[in-house]
């Protein structure tokens, strides 16, 4: 690793919980935008070096390792001993599996809040201001003294509240209430399912999840592909919008693949748009002048 290298860290997500406010529902399971919340959550920590999901296995949107807490069921600390056991890191991202909105740079703010300050663990506070310790980040060795201090006290880890764990530590907080919100009941869900409709959110919602489907890891400047698909609805053909915006994906794979590769055939598919809307306008600009002089009886524009 070099010294411009970010160091390593690694990734516990606790997804075996009863769901009770949902009924028994699968929780990890329930599609938010059309991904299982699990899958919303491991994509905010993709960049982890290990990701270790306690629950039982299913298939995910990435591979990850899995774990479970003994026994099955025995709460968030057995469940948070049971993931700690399988990473190795310094520094690790302890998540809840129903986070909808939960993003990559969110992840990133509290691992440099961590590693900027003296504090054992940074997590996020939600619109009350109520500590959420499964939206952190912690330094493992405090995790693991920590856990060993409950397990002597208590004979084990079964059944304790995840606040006789974070009272031994010290904290740091960000204010975060859209990173945050989870989904306990059906109404949070029915709210998340609401937001990433909303004007503001509805597109990067959409790319993102297309992204996750298809397997495309690459950021490109969608304001540029949305001013071409509109160059070629307006100067070609509505039709032609979709189609111009798949060629020019497919002609960026073909080359580079990267999103400057995607940035030039944009470009140059959005100035043969404006050359196409010219000639279109020198076209009719010449037959309203013909009709013109026909009426008239002179010339037309292009009489010697």
């Amino acid at each position: 690793m070099t010294s411009n290298e970010p160091a390593a860290h690694d990734a516990v997500v606790l997804a075996g919980g009863g769901a009770r406010r949902l009924g028994g529902a699968d929780k990890p399971g329930v599609p938010v935008g059309g991904r299982a919340l699990l899958d919303r959550v491991l994509g905010a920590c993709a960049d982890a070096r290990a990701t270790v999901v306690v629950a039982d296995p299913r298939p995910t949107v990435r591979p990850v390792c899995w774990a479970r807490e003994d026994p099955p069921g025995a709460g968030p600390v057995a469940a948070l001993d049971a993931g700690l056991r399988r990473v190795t890191a310094d520094d690790v991202l302890v998540l809840s599996a129903d986070l909808p909105f939960l993003a990559p740079d969110t992840v990133r703010r509290l691992l440099t809040a961590l590693r900027s300050g003296g504090a054992e663990g940074v997590l996020l506070t939600d619109a009350d201001g109520r500590d959420q310790p499964l939206v952190a980040a912690y330094r493992s060795a405090a995790l693991r003294r920590e856990l060993a201090v409950l397990a002597a006290a208590h004979g084990g880890l079964a059944g304790l509240p995840l606040r006789r764990l974070t009272a031994g530590l010290d904290l740091a907080r960000v204010p975060d209430p859209v990173g945050s919100f989870d989904c306990d009941t059906w109404d949070d869900i029915a709210t998340a399912r609401a937001r990433i409709r909303e004007h503001d959110h509805v597109l990067d919602e959409w790319i993102s999840a297309v992204k996750a489907e298809l397997g495309v890891d690459l950021d490109v400047d969608t304001g540029v592909l949305l001013d071409l698909a509109r160059d070629a609805a307006h100067g070609v053909a509505r039709p032609a919008a979709p189609l111009t915006t798949f060629l020019v994906g497919y002609a960026a794979a073909q080359g580079a693949g990267g999103p400057e590769a995607v940035a030039e055939a944009a470009r140059k598919a959005a100035e043969l748009a404006v050359r196409w809307a010219q000639e279109a306008g020198q076209g009719a600009e010449r037959a309203a002048g013909q009709d013109k002089a026909a009426e008239t009886g002179g010339p037309g524009p292009d009489a010697g």
